[in-house]
């Protein structure tokens, strides 16, 4: 019996496991889209002359929900308010970091009401009073935390401003990031975060020097295509290893399971006519 020798040529790959990733159990404020509608247009999503399926938008959301209590996750609902259709959009209410809420103010005066309405559950959830900002902000929408670091975006509806006034009543160092493309109004529609380590983004959606910031601080980021960009891929949440994700993402839904996250993709095409995915629906409370 002859034996034929291995070389380089003919050896198999080498193949590499992804990252073991660890789940982290996290604590979510939620709000009914009771009142959902799109009836202004503040953002390129909303076309006010297509009427919204409502119940199609209650299932959404409730499977939404649903899946963060089978991932282990709690998740508190605010009451919401009539009138107050954006209010089901719980992450642009506040940033909450080591139990501290730098709250919101909205730029757009029909979403305004919601800041007080949210500051009120915080106040009698316990986290006491929380003071309105002096500079307008729209909390997790522009905001991203990042282990011991916030990332933080401007260009759209953010003031500038804001990043400074979070540093100081966070302690947390903040890294400003400028938007650029007005379909990625937000923060949150073109970058989420992974892990304490690294993230996912649409490098397009950020200015020039932006993406230079972005490739120093997060050198393995996992880079989202346009298409699954424009079906608010990024606005997804991750514990650390589920990452809750559109479902018609489906390149980054392949790139998530190659590094070793686990994709829970869901359908929040009712709520994306306004703007929002997973993750606009989800403010996370850091205790």
């Amino acid at each position: 019996m002859s034996l034929t020798a291995v070389t380089p040529t003919t050896a198999p790959a080498a193949t590499t496991a992804p990252a073991a990733r660890t789940a982290t159990r996290r604590e979510y404020l939620m709000c009914p889209p009771t009142h959902f509608d799109v009836v202004y247009a503040i953002n390129p999503w909303m076309d006010p002359a297509v009427p919204v399926d409502r119940d199609l938008a209650r299932r959404q959301w409730t499977e939404l929900r649903d899946t963060y209590l089978r991932l282990g996750h709690t998740v508190h609902l605010a009451e919401p308010v009539p009138g107050l259709v954006d209010m089901v959009f719980a992450a642009n209410c506040a940033l909450v970091v080591d139990s501290q809420v730098y709250g919101a103010r909205f730029q757009v005066p029909v979403r305004q009401p919601e800041a007080p309405a949210y500051r009120s559950w915080f106040a009698t959830a316990g986290f006491g009073a929380v003071d309105p900002p002096e500079y307008v902000n729209e909390g997790e929408g522009d905001f991203a935390v990042v282990g011991d670091l916030v990332l933080a975006g401007t260009g759209f509806r953010t003031d500038p401003a804001a990043h400074g006034e979070a540093q100081e009543f966070l302690g947390r160092p903040v890294v400003s990031l400028r938007l650029t493309d007005p379909r990625f109004y937000h923060l949150d529609t073109a970058l989420f975060v992974l892990d304490d380590d690294n993230v996912a983004y649409y490098p397009p959606a950020f200015s020039t020097g932006s993406r230079r910031v972005l490739a120093r601080l997060f050198p393995d980021a996992i880079l989202a295509t346009e298409a699954d960009a424009l079906v608010l891929g990024l606005n997804s949440v991750s514990d650390g290893a589920n990452v809750v994700v559109a479902q018609a993402a489906t390149d980054l839904v392949a790139q998530l399971a190659a590094r070793g996250y686990r994709p829970v993709p869901v359908d929040l095409s009712e709520l994306a006519r306004a703007g929002g995915g997973a993750k606009c629906c989800t403010q996370e409370i850091r205790r």
